[in-house]
């Protein structure tokens, strides 16, 4: 889900969406996850320049995206889904000069300890073989688009950009995710916990692991069915006040008892520690995978001192 606070950002979403055309065009992109102009054109019986007119305002709000492929006529441009849930703010006054965001693939963490079941994989394969937590060493994990293990952690250093003139206000980390069963399981609890440079902020039960006949939107075709699918939205944000998931309060833990600065390292954990009451393993869908066709997200919001 993306968060809307600026005018320009409100303005360029309303204008894409205001075309039944372009939300056809939407609809057909998710279903097929990637597919090029000229099939959207035939798809929908409209010419390709029809389709080329109605790109440039998806593109301008970021809700699509073009890569490109080697096609019997050359290279063609291949477009995917980024983004279909929203929540907009008109009477945001976010100033979105005092903050930056950062996206960091779900492969790409830098420390970790897991425990079977557990695997990874990218968009394409398997990285290894499932339950044998050695391939989370492979260099391929840089490229992966889900993880998953039922008990222990994962760890991203998070860039931190802060001016010796900055102070920290806030910081949000977005995130697909769920239990992890062996199987799928929509009922299966699991306490996954957050904590920063070894400080908990407290933990998220998720309520299962959910798949089967239910494909994620972005999950790959070749995904097996009895294999965890797609995963839930979570943020989480540490404030003033203290530490959210969604907006509910989950413990005391604030952003002044962090004590982050510039010179801070900026460390996140997700685990799931042994001796929780649910111990039910932890998924985490990035891109390619799930519902959001999203990475580890998180924006980090300042003031100047």
């Amino acid at each position: 889900m993306r968060n809307i606070n600026t005018p320009e950002e409100t303005v360029a979403l309303c204008k894409a969406l205001s075309s039944p055309v372009r939300l056809q065009i939407l609809k057909l992109i998710a279903e097929r996850k990637r597919v090029n102009l000229n099939e959207l054109a035939e798809a929908l019986e409209i010419t390709n320049g029809a389709i080329t007119q109605h790109m440039k305002p998806l593109l301008d709000s970021d809700l699509i995206e073009f890569t490109y492929a080697s096609g019997k006529r050359g290279s063609q441009k291949i477009c995917s889904l980024k983004e279909h849930k929203f929540m907009i703010d008109i009477l945001s006054d976010f100033d979105n000069t005092c903050m930056y965001q950062i996206d960091i693939p779900v492969g790409n963490f830098t420390e970790y300890k897991v425990y079977p079941t557990c695997g990874i994989a990218t968009q394409t394969a398997l990285i290894g073989e499932v339950d044998e937590a050695r391939y989370f060493d492979a260099p391929e994990t840089k490229e992966a688009g889900i993880l998953w293990f039922t008990k222990g952690y994962v760890e991203y250093r998070v860039p931190n950009y802060l001016k010796k003139n900055q102070a920290i206000e806030e910081l949000q980390f977005s995130m697909e995710i769920s239990s992890e069963a062996p199987g799928v399981c929509s009922n299966w609890p699991s306490d996954i916990h957050f904590s920063i440079n070894g400080t908990d902020l407290g933990f998220w039960t998720s309520p299962g692991d959910f798949g089967g006949a239910t494909h994620g939107i972005f999950t790959p075709d070749w995904w097996d069915e009895h294999w965890n699918s797609y995963g839930l939205l979570k943020l989480l944000t540490i404030t003033h006040e203290g530490t959210y998931i969604d907006g509910g309060k989950i413990s005391d833990v604030n952003i002044d008892s962090l004590a982050i600065d510039s010179e801070s390292a900026i460390r996140f954990r997700i685990s799931v520690p042994e001796d929780a009451a649910n111990v039910g393993g932890a998924t985490l869908f990035g891109k390619g995978f799930g519902n959001y066709n999203q990475d580890l997200t998180i924006r980090l919001i300042f003031k100047e001192t």
